[in-house]
């Protein structure tokens, strides 16, 4: 699939973090449920998420 244009990458990347998003907040959902991991545990795994998101991805994208 060719992207061309601003609108399009912006329209793909747009969709892409809401897939991403909502795969994270299933994994979140999944580990409260079956191992009942303390919320400090849970909120710690996305903060780790996020610093790896900042660091590592979003330099690629400016």
């Amino acid at each position: 699939m060719t992207i061309n244009g601003t609108l399009a990458t912006t329209n793909m990347m747009i969709a892409l973090v809401c897939l991403g998003v909502l795969l994270a907040g299933m994994l979140v959902v999944g580990m409260r449920m079956r191992h009942r991991y303390p919320p400090g545990l849970i909120g710690a795994v996305i903060g780790a998420l996020l610093c790896f998101l900042l660091l590592e991805a979003l330099p690629a994208f400016v």
